[in-house]
């Protein structure tokens, strides 16, 4: 395996976990009481701000960084 194949696989591998993280997140803020008791567009508001601040992540791909934004703005309810 050569040094940028090596590169590329770390990227990926970090780009998952920074993914994985992100649902974790969510999920958990998803399930809270808060969005239970009537705060969904608090909710919706503060998943697109995420999404918004994911665009201007540098360091991964574009298709990377738009894949999660999508992902991100799924979680809309």
């Amino acid at each position: 395996m050569t040094e940028e194949d090596e590169a590329f696989n770390e990227i990926e591998r970090q780009a998952k976990q920074r993914k994985e993280s992100v649902q974790a997140a969510m999920r958990a803020a998803l399930a809270s009481d808060l969005y239970d008791s009537g705060y969904k567009d608090g909710m919706n508001d503060t998943i697109e701000e995420v999404a918004q601040h994911i665009e201007k992540m540098k360091g991964f791909g574009q298709d990377t960084i738009s894949s999660l934004a999508i992902y991100i703005r799924g979680l809309k309810k």
